[in-house]
């Protein structure tokens, strides 16, 4: 089983709005792709999610099509920060475990 964990730095709280707007969409999607569990948590600027898929290929699947990739494409209007990793595991860590995966070993993308 594959995890992909992700967390957005809003570049301001103002900017959660946006956000929110792009979630909606990307949960709907989300309900109709090959995702086995989600988790998500986040406050004020900062925010993550957690996604359990099978494989790698249908986590590339999700995440280039559809509204994610809509997302992607208008992340750098509303983040500051992105972080991003795909791990080999069988159920969710616990957040603080994923946020220490994040900063330790995920990808980051500045804005």
């Amino acid at each position: 089983m594959k995890i992909s964990i992700t967390s957005i730095e809003l570049k301001s709280p103002l900017h959660f709005f946006k956000l929110s707007i792009f979630a909606l969409h990307i949960s709907n999607q989300l309900k109709k792709s090959r995702c086995i569990a989600f988790k998500k948590k986040g406050f004020w600027v900062k925010h993550y999610t957690m996604t359990l898929w099978k494989n790698e290929e249908d986590i590339k699947a999700f995440t280039y099509s559809g509204a994610h990739l809509q997302a992607i494409h208008k992340s750098k209007l509303i983040a500051k920060k992105i972080q991003t990793i795909v791990i080999e595991m069988n159920d969710f860590p616990n957040w603080k475990e994923a946020q220490i995966l994040l900063e330790t070993k995920g990808e980051i993308y500045k804005f």
